[in-house]
């Protein structure tokens, strides 16, 4: 189970993150591209590298990840923040990351997020 705090330590932790309102609610940016925000209380928007990872995501385990007819056509998946676990939550938020960055920024930063290749 993860929390908004936890949520926002994750978040700020990213390069070249910062904190806005999208909204009304918690929102994170990369150079001015939202690529996390909460949605509810509960419902965390994360923007996805495609629309196929996150129809593989909402396939995959649909007690945690979903959408609305408002984000058809979105690479951006819904998710029950108290549904996933810290490692995810981060995996999640980098993948969202990855997938705003302007390209300098992703040349800058990208090695030290993406995982070993060793």
């Amino acid at each position: 189970m993860s929390t908004v705090d936890e949520l926002r330590t994750i978040a700020l932790s990213l390069p070249e993150t910062i904190e806005r309102t999208s909204y009304g609610n918690v929102g994170f940016r990369v150079k001015n591209r939202l690529f996390a925000r909460m949605r509810t209380e509960d419902v965390l928007v994360v923007w996805c590298a495609s629309e196929f990872e996150k129809g593989a995501l909402i396939a995959s385990e649909p007690d945690k990840f979903f959408t609305t007819p408002h984000y058809d056509g979105y690479p951006a998946v819904l998710v029950w923040l108290s549904k996933v676990d810290r490692t995810e939550l981060r995996e999640l938020l980098i993948e969202g990351w990855l997938a705003r960055a302007p390209k300098r920024v992703l040349a800058a930063h990208a090695a030290d997020l993406l995982p070993s290749q060793e």
